[in-house]
């Protein structure tokens, strides 16, 4: 199928560098705002996590953002699957936000440490179903049925019903601390707007503009 003509025309914002501050993660939360008050985005924290496999192949799969500070962005995995290896052997990654009806994009390339296990308190907020999902999915692993999920889960729900759950020693967050951010802005005529932060090693922040 030939997609050559699929066309659209990008012409609702601008982004110059008077709008942009010192620190990018200012305006991180000034776009993460506007695109969780946003009618047309279902999830704003929904981000692209890439990482480079111990097979020597990049991938990229969708996660969820649970929280992010000035140090950095922290979401939850097990530690055991594909991507929690990719990242302990590999910490250097890429996390990208995509919110098209704002014709918006911001990519961060960062380098991911381990959330310490005392501070993993996300876990205990979760619904039960999802606390005992992660306990019974031996995530990335070939399984032989979907009834081999339901029936782990069915035993889990006995045996801890009406008890806590415990989380799993190899389940917990990864903390991603920026090393730059390209915030993109569609434009007219394709010729968007790009600006990136690169922290330096005085661990300033300096902004370029790219070209399109």
């Amino acid at each position: 199928m030939d997609l050559s003509n699929y066309r659209k025309t990008y012409n609702k914002r601008a982004l110059l560098e008077s709008d942009a501050p010192e620190n990018p993660m200012q305006l991180f939360q000034t776009w993460f705002y506007e695109a969780d008050e946003s009618n047309s985005v279902d999830e704003a924290n929904a981000m692209s996590v890439s990482t480079i496999g111990l097979d020597g192949y990049p991938k990229t799969r969708v996660v969820l953002l649970k929280q992010y500070t000035y140090e950095g962005f922290i979401f939850y995995t097990n530690y055991n699957s594909e991507k929690g290896k990719a990242i302990l052997a590999n910490p250097h990654l890429c996390l990208s936000f995509f919110w098209p009806s704002l014709e918006r994009q911001i990519i961060i390339k960062g380098i991911a440490e381990k959330v310490p296990a005392n501070t993993s308190g996300y876990f205990e907020s979760r619904p039960l179903g999802s606390q005992l999902g992660a306990i019974v999915s031996p995530q990335s692993e070939v399984i032989p049925s979907r009834e081999y999920l339901e029936e782990h889960l069915h035993a889990l729900e006995k045996q801890y019903e009406g008890k806590e759950v415990p989380r799993p020693e190899h389940w917990g967050g990864f903390l991603v601390r920026p090393q730059s951010l390209e915030f993109w802005q569609g434009r007219p005529n394709r010729l968007h707007d790009r600006l990136r932060y690169t922290l330096t090693e005085d661990y300033d922040w300096k902004l370029e503009r790219l070209a399109p």
